[in-house]
């Protein structure tokens, strides 16, 4: 593990209660716990996570926490971004390396969390990390919910976009060339609290995409790939999705 030794890993997992399309989603029922601690239960799991966190501004949050033994941070009520979230909690921590896992993901699998952690490890020069998974399905391609990332052969970041990129000008000149951006962030702390008192970039305003401004002031992200198929939960339909998951992996089990 060379670099992580000298390297302690800080997760963060921002849980916000006051979700607009799905209010108290983070503490929705999965088998008897609530959601986020299920985030949390996973990416304890990873190899190269030291210590994780569960970063919230609601006491609803905490007092639903608190049982189960999750640490938990309370963090100011104004932040704009989940980002800004964990960049307070960074602020006051020693971690080298900070990663966001969104307090959404019931079903991150451990294994993304250390994939996107080891570029930073292996790699000095690398401030950031994220992952994408390629899309089979043709549909996700123009779908602006699916955020789509372009990369240079050496694994970084060109471009991340809401529409379908790269465009494809002769039919079948190119397949499965499409990929759609994992929202798992890995930064260097000092990065990561330089990249948040940046302002908003012109991209990153139409694109409504954070990772632009990164892009748009000149830092490199590391892409790595994953087969993880992100099921983030943003309404009650996204939970019935998580659930019917479980079952199957469950049935798929016995």
């Amino acid at each position: 593990m060379g670099a992580l030794g000298q390297s302690k890993v800080l997760a963060v997992i921002p849980a916000r209660y006051a979700s607009t399309r799905f209010p108290g989603k983070v503490l929705a029922d999965i088998g008897g716990k609530p959601l986020v601690w299920h985030v949390y239960d996973r990416t304890c799991r990873a190899e190269l996570v030291t210590e994780t966190v569960v970063a919230t501004d609601d006491e609803h949050v905490a007092r639903a926490l608190e049982p189960l033994g999750v640490p938990v941070v309370m963090t100011r009520t104004d932040h704009v971004s989940g980002t800004d979230r964990v960049a307070e909690v960074a602020r006051n921590s020693d971690a080298a390396i900070i990663i966001n896992v969104q307090g959404d993901e019931p079903l991150i699998d451990p294994k993304t969390i250390d994939a996107t952690l080891r570029p930073l490890l292996d790699d000095a020069s690398i401030p950031m990390a994220t992952a994408r998974r390629r899309i089979t399905d043709p549909a996700r391609v123009t779908d602006p919910n699916t955020v789509k990332v372009v990369c240079a052969p050496n694994g970084r970041a060109l471009y991340f976009s809401r529409s379908p990129i790269p465009f494809v000008r002769e039919a079948g000149a190119a397949e499965s060339c499409h990929w759609q951006h994992v929202g798992i962030y890995a930064y260097r702390r000092d990065f990561l609290l330089r990249y948040a008192e940046l302002p908003t970039t012109p991209l990153e305003g139409l694109e409504k995409l954070e990772q632009l401004r990164v892009l748009e002031n000149g830092y490199p992200i590391a892409v790595i790939e994953t087969e993880y198929e992100s099921i983030g939960v943003d309404t009650p339909e996204d939970l019935e999705r998580v659930l019917a998951h479980l079952r199957g992996t469950l049935k798929g089990d016995g």
